[in-house]
């Protein structure tokens, strides 16, 4: 099971090759994503255990150097934010549904783990910039007392970092807006 993971992102396309490619030789890491975002980033997301993932960044950025915009290494991650990155959730109930909207992947990342662990909810997806401006977001569901509480705390996420957007709750969905998120 995934435990830790850490990312980087760059502004330069061909660095972030690069990068990618010193990072998975320098320690015993797995490459989970490595691509472009818009506006013309690079994005590397590994996974391994806590002091290979560290390293693993070290040279990441050592490599990237001015072309590093962002990076992050969050040790035990809640179970589901893999599957939510990946887009490969299954969800058991439609619910109160929660939106949080970011202008940075890391920021966004580490306000889904937080938000999944706040309150007892179930992420859908964690989309990261792919497709839509570099922008990241999140949406979860559950009971609406813990969808609230949840977003709250990825909300805090973002504000502390001046990376927050928007969030959203909304108590009743439509089964119909559920059924074009899954």
């Amino acid at each position: 099971m995934i435990r830790t993971i850490g990312l980087i992102e760059l502004n330069s396309i061909a660095k972030g090759i690069e990068v990618a490619d010193g990072m998975i030789k320098a320690a015993s890491v797995d490459l989970l994503q490595s691509g472009t975002v818009c506006p013309g980033k690079y994005v590397i997301l590994i996974t391994g255990d806590v002091g290979d993932t560290k390293a693993a960044i070290e040279v990441g950025e050592e490599i990237g150097g001015p072309f590093v915009v962002n990076t992050l290494v969050l040790p035990s991650i809640h179970p589901d934010l893999i599957s939510a990155i990946n887009g490969a959730t299954q969800v058991s109930q439609v619910n109160a549904l929660g939106v949080l909207e970011f202008f940075s992947i890391a920021t966004c990342i580490i306000a889904a783990d937080e938000a999944a662990k706040a309150a007892s909810v179930e992420l859908i997806e964690v989309r990261l910039g792919f497709g839509i401006g570099g922008k990241a977001f999140i949406t979860l569901t559950g009971d609406v007392s813990a969808v609230e509480a949840s977003v709250e705390a990825g909300a805090r996420v973002g504000q502390e970092g001046g990376m927050l957007v928007n969030q959203v709750v909304i108590p009743s969905p439509r089964k119909e807006l559920f059924d074009k998120l899954l």
